[in-house]
C-alpha cells in the first residue's frame, strides 16, 4: 500500500470514526482503524463490534492499493499533531508496519491483519428513506438529551422513530422527562424502531459537517440494523428490540397556567439559579405571576443552598392564568432550553405535582414534558 493525502482530509476522518471505538473491549483489534485504499479514496472504518460501526470516505493519491488495521488513538493524536500538508504513507508487502511521513515529521506504526477486523455490516433494501440532513440533525438534537443513560430499561437507552405517511417523530424519555419532534416526510412509510442514542449522537456530529443534502435511511429486511448514509460517511447501528412506551399518555392535554418567557434570558436565570442547586439536589423552583393592570407578568426562578445561601432571579413573562409554582431539577431545564431555537418559550403547568410542558413559541415541531421535583413552598 502506497498512498498520499491532505492532513486536513485525514484528520476529520478519523475524528468521525474513531468516536465509534468502545472504551473497553475484550477484543484489542477494534480499538483499530481500518484503512482501505483504493481507487483514488481511503475509506476508514471503526466499530465497537456490537452496536455501531461509521465508515469515512476521504479523497487521496493512491499509488498501490491495499489495506491494513493501526490503533486508532495513537494514529489520530499524531495525525492531529502534524502540519496542513500532505501525509505519505507506505506499507511494504507482506509487512504489517506503516510508514508515515509529513513535512518533516516521520513515524512507524504497528498494524494487525485487516482479515482479522470485524466485518462492518451492508445493510441493504429495496426502500431507501430520504430527509433532509439538516432537518434530521435538528431533530436528533432535540431529542436524543432525553434518553437515558443507564441500561435498566434498554429501550428507553435509544430514541424512537415512527414513520408515517407524511410525518417522522422521534421521542426519547428517561423516566423523569420526554422529547418529542415532528417533522414532515416525503416518504409513504408506516414503520418503528428504537436507535442508540449513542448512535444517533455520532450522526448529529457527522450530518453537522453535511449542512445540505440529504440523509438516506435504510433498514434491512430482519429489522434489526438501521444504516443512515450521508454521502461520504455512512453509520450503521444496530437497534434496540422492544416496545417503546406509549408516550402520548405522558403529554398533558390540557393546563392552568401558561408562561411565556424570553429563551436566552431564562437560559441565564437557569444557569445562575443551578450554582446555588448544586448544594439543593439540584432544585430550581420556577414561579409564574399574572401581572396586575398594565403591569407585566413574571417568572422568578429560586434556589436555595442549605446554611449557605439563596438565589432569586426576576424576568419579565406573559403569564396566563393563575399563579403557578413548580420546582424542576436545573440540569434537565438547561437541557431543554440549549436546544430551542426560538427566542420565546411557553412554560405550561397545571400544579406543582402535575408534570410542565415547555413548547416553542411560533414553533409546533417540538414538545418537552419534564416531571416536577416535590418541594415544600
Amino acid at each position: 500500500m502506497r498512498l498520499s493525502c491532505q492532513q486536513e482530509d485525514l484528520h476529520r476522518g478519523l475524528s468521525a470514526v474513531s468516536r465509534a471505538i468502545p472504551a473497553r473491549s475484550t477484543l484489542p483489534i477494534t480499538q483499530h482503524v481500518l484503512v482501505e485504499a483504493a481507487e483514488g479514496a481511503i475509506t476508514l472504518s471503526a466499530t465497537d463490534a456490537e452496536t455501531i460501526a461509521i465508515t469515512y470516505r476521504i479523497q487521496a493519491d493512491i499509488d498501490e492499493a491495499g489495506s491494513i488495521t493501526m490503533p486508532s488513538r495513537l494514529l489520530a493524536d499524531f495525525v492531529a499533531t502534524l502540519p496542513h500538508q500532505p501525509i505519505s504513507m507506505t506499507l511494504a508487502e507482506r509487512s504489517r508496519q506503516v510508514s508515515l511521513a509529513c513535512a518533516r515529521n516521520t513515524a512507524s506504526i504497528g498494524g494487525m491483519d485487516p482479515d482479522d477486523f470485524p466485518p462492518i455490516p451492508s445493510v441493504s433494501s429495496s426502500e431507501e428513506i430520504r430527509i433532509d440532513a439538516s432537518r434530521l440533525r435538528a431533530a436528533i438534537m432535540q431529542t436524543v438529551f432525553a434518553a437515558a443513560t443507564d441500561d435498566s430499561r434498554p429501550v428507553l437507552t435509544g430514541v424512537h422513530f415512527h414513520f408515517k405517511p407524511g410525518e417522522l417523530r422521534l421521542a426519547a424519555a428517561d423516566g423523569f422527562r420526554l422529547s418529542v419532534h415532528t417533522m414532515p416526510l416525503a416518504a409513504e412509510i408506516d414503520r418503528t424502531a428504537i436507535v442508540p442514542a449513542r448512535a444517533l449522537g455520532e450522526l448529529g456530529r457527522l450530518l453537522q459537517e453535511v449542512g445540505t443534502g440529504d440523509v438516506v435511511i435504510t433498514f434491512n429486511p430482519t429489522g434489526t440494523q438501521v444504516q443512515f448514509d450521508v454521502g461520504h460517511a455512512r453509520l450503521i447501528a444496530n437497534l434496540i428490540q422492544g416496545t417503546f412506551p406509549n408516550y402520548e399518555q405522558l403529554i398533558p392535554s390540557n393546563y392552568t397556567t401558561r408562561t411565556e418567557v424570553n429563551v436566552s434570558d431564562f437560559v441565564r436565570e437557569t444557569r445562575i439559579a443551578s450554582i446555588f442547586a448544586r448544594d439543593g439536589s439540584g432544585i430550581v423552583r420556577v414561579i409564574g405571576s399574572p401581572g396586575e393592570g398594565s403591569d407585566p407578568g413574571s417568572l422568578h426562578s429560586t434556589a436555595r443552598a442549605e446554611e449557605v445561601g439563596d438565589n432569586e432571579g426576576v424576568l419579565d413573562a406573559v403569564v396566563e392564568g393563575a399563579e403557578s409554582k413548580i420546582a424542576f431539577n436545573g440540569r434537565y431545564l438547561s437541557d431543554v432550553l440549549n436546544v430551542i431555537d426560538t427566542d420565546r418559550v411557553a412554560i405550561e403547568t397545571s400544579s406543582p405535582s402535575s408534570p410542565g410542558v415547555l413548547r416553542p413559541v411560533g414553533d409546533d415541531r417540538f414538545i418537552h414534558v419534564v416531571m416536577p421535583m416535590f418541594v415544600q413552598w
